[in-house]
């Protein structure tokens, strides 16, 4: 049963008469909060400025509810995620990048003989640290007759393979021409 101080503090919040206070009060046992949610849902009274609830608490909503309510107001962010099991996730990433970066390797051959054989993660932090060094000294490789290719589960499959020949046959055509025009 409401009481008259509660009837009094919903009236003053919610703007409502006596009767709809006492009503929404007795249907919410007795909780002010669930009561000017009540009023607020069956049109009585005007939400908060901002698109702010009331409360966390909806009966009739359930979990998923929330969940979406909180979803929505924060902008679609995923509720419960911290920044702990941001890092964990991203940390399992690297690691499973990592791997399949040691268990796939970049060779480099010439007449049939694998003359460098590296991890395509040591391919990569060269890259990224000495480009300048190692891209001219690939496409140099490429016109005195290395042939690159991929070996490994994730790189070695025959379409990178054929790009790499093909890059190779590229250059090949391109010393012929060379030659051929002195």
């Amino acid at each position: 049963m409401a009481t008259l101080e509660q009837v009094e503090k919903l009236r003053e919040r919610a703007n409502v008469s006596f009767e709809e206070a006492k009503a929404a009060l007795d249907a919410s046992g007795g909780d002010v909060l669930e009561a000017l949610i009540l009023l607020e849902k069956q049109g009585k009274v005007n939400p908060p400025s901002g698109g702010g609830y009331y409360s966390s608490k909806d009966s009739s909503e359930g979990e998923k509810g929330k969940e979406n309510a909180y979803q929505e107001a924060n902008g679609g962010e995923k509720r419960g995620e911290s920044f702990g099991d941001m890092m964990r996730r991203f940390g399992r990433f690297c690691a499973g990048l990592f791997r399949k970066g040691n268990s796939n390797f970049f060779e480099a051959e010439k007449d049939g003989k694998v003359i460098v054989s590296v991890p395509v993660t040591l391919l990569v932090i060269s890259l990224v640290f000495f480009f300048w060094v190692i891209f001219p000294l690939a496409i140099i490789g490429l016109f005195c007759g290395f042939r690159y290719h991929f070996r490994g589960h994730e790189l070695g499959r025959e379409a990178v393979n054929k790009v790499m020949d093909s890059a190779s046959d590229t250059a090949e055509s391109i010393k012929r021409s060379l030659g051929e025009k002195k």
